[in-house]
């Protein structure tokens, strides 16, 4: 592994567990966004009454959940329970939403904790196992949740003061769009969730409880822009790209799962300007005109895009949407025009080329090439397990395509999908895109297949792995 990948891989699995403690709670995200769009005193259907419960779902439920999955991330049920408890020190002990600091606190009183476990388990009495465990959780956590009050809360307060009021000056000197420029090309390279997740939607957060809406959560998750170059790929696209275009584009629309249109963008790196650009002018739309959401519309669909819209800004977020798209469209087909006289085999070769570093030298090329190279062969496999950076988007998506063609060809086999952090011990074979090839070698079984591929909508590629299992 080169240096330089080697410094991304650090980075997506920083941002992959930032993202990890946020992820499995967007169901309340979104459940606090609905509550908020309709019952605000500027929502659909205002209600006083039902508006009390905005303040303290924000304040409370949200950073807690954060604490507790980042908790038991690192130390399983303990690790959440005290996560929760030192968690709740820094809601109280600061005046902002502490979603940050959940998920500082969260993980790292679950490493304490696992740290005083280890230590402890060899001198325990038999017999005094429950004692010890009790009281050393609630010690430890008593003294967590002092120090995350004293502490932590006025710390994390201070840095959010300064995130907020710079964000604020970026917005209102009209620069947020150039932020367009850093977030797409770190998409492109599997850092989308980090980008939003970790950073982006804490910060959107509180402008929210200050504000009623936010601009940042648009700055990643808005899918027009990456919809636009799938649709020009659509129609001056050539080869496999162009024929798995449109179904791409409506997974990435009204699916959200904004993956499947990176390796597009891979094949062809130029295109990225497409997305910069569509983005910079629907940020720049919605900062003029006054849009904004109440929540993180994820996955990144229309559908979600609308519901967390609040009344006053739903319109104005729809011409945004379309005028990223639109943007997106009319720049990467003109770029894709440039480039319509090449055949599919050179664009192939240059794929394989851009990406060569990234897979490395045993999970290169396609499933054909990874056989023999591993300790199974494919007689052997029986579990199979599909990988995404979270495990909740595109791997569930390939998935159930992979699973399709296998009922097709009347093969059977045990196949689910997970995160890289999470690939099941006992995997036989772990399917992943090329992007993300290094990280799920790393953290999965070893004695596994490793199929690499360029893009999960690629129905050769999968083709081809479904006839090497049937043979």
């Amino acid at each position: 592994m080169s240096q330089e990948s080697g410094v991304k891989v650090k980075i997506q699995k920083i941002g992959a567990f930032l993202s990890g403690m946020v992820m499995p709670n967007i169901g309340a995200f979104v459940a606090w966004g609905l509550v908020t769009t309709l019952f605000l005193a500027t929502g659909w259907i205002p209600n006083e009454n039902l508006a009390t419960l905005i303040g303290p779902t924000l304040s409370f439920l949200l950073p807690i959940l954060i604490g507790y999955t980042g908790g038991k991330m690192v130390h399983g049920t303990r690790g959440a329970v005290i996560g929760t408890v030192a968690t709740i020190g820094a809601v109280i002990g600061s005046e902002y939403t502490m979603l940050a600091g959940a998920m500082l606190m969260g993980p790292l009183s679950a490493w304490i904790l696992k740290r005083f476990d280890a230590w402890a388990k060899g001198w325990t009495p038999a017999g005094f196992e429950m004692l010890v465990d009790n009281f050393s959780l609630g010690i430890i956590g008593a003294i967590l949740m002092v120090f995350s009050y004293l502490v932590i809360g006025p710390i994390m307060s201070a840095i959010i003061a300064v995130l907020s009021a710079g964000v604020t000056a970026i917005t209102n000197a009209g620069m947020l769009p150039l932020l367009s420029i850093f977030v797409r090309p770190g998409q492109i390279l599997f850092l989308n969730n980090a980008i939003n997740h970790g950073i982006l939607v804490p910060l959107a957060t509180q402008q929210v409880a200050e504000f009623g809406k936010s601009l940042l959560f648009y700055v990643e998750a808005d899918n027009g822009p990456l919809c636009g170059v799938l649709l020009a790929y659509m129609f001056f696209g050539t080869g496999i790209a162009r024929q798995s275009a449109p179904a791409s584009l409506i997974i990435c629309m009204l699916g959200g799962i904004g993956e499947v249109q990176f390796p597009y963008v891979l094949q062809k790196p130029k295109l990225i300007i497409a997305p910069i650009l569509g983005s910079m002018c629907s940020l720049f739309l919605l900062s003029l005109l006054g849009g904004g959401a109440v929540a993180a519309p994820s996955p990144g669909s229309l559908f979600a895009y609308i519901m967390v819209s609040p009344r006053e800004s739903l319109i104005v977020n729809l011409i945004c949407y379309v005028v990223g798209f639109g943007v997106s469209f009319a720049v990467a087909s003109f770029l894709l025009k440039g480039d319509k006289e090449k055949d599919e085999a050179e664009g192939q070769a240059a794929l394989a080329a851009s990406l060569s570093a990234i897979s490395g030298g045993s999970l290169a090329g396609t499933a054909a090439s990874a056989v023999g190279t591993l300790a199974k062969s494919f007689d052997s496999v029986r579990k199979i397990v599909v990988c995404c950076d979270a495990g909740m988007g595109s791997s569930a998506m390939a998935e159930g395509v992979l699973r399709n063609k296998l009922n097709k060809a009347g093969l059977s086999y045990d196949i689910s999908h997970a995160s890289l952090s999470d690939i099941p011990a006992d995997a036989d074979m772990v399917v992943t895109l090329k992007a993300l090839a290094d990280r799920a070698k790393e953290g999965g079984p070893s004695d596994a297949i490793y199929i690499a591929i360029d893009n999960f909508m690629s129905g050769t590629e999968l083709d081809d792995l479904v006839a090497q299992l049937k043979g």
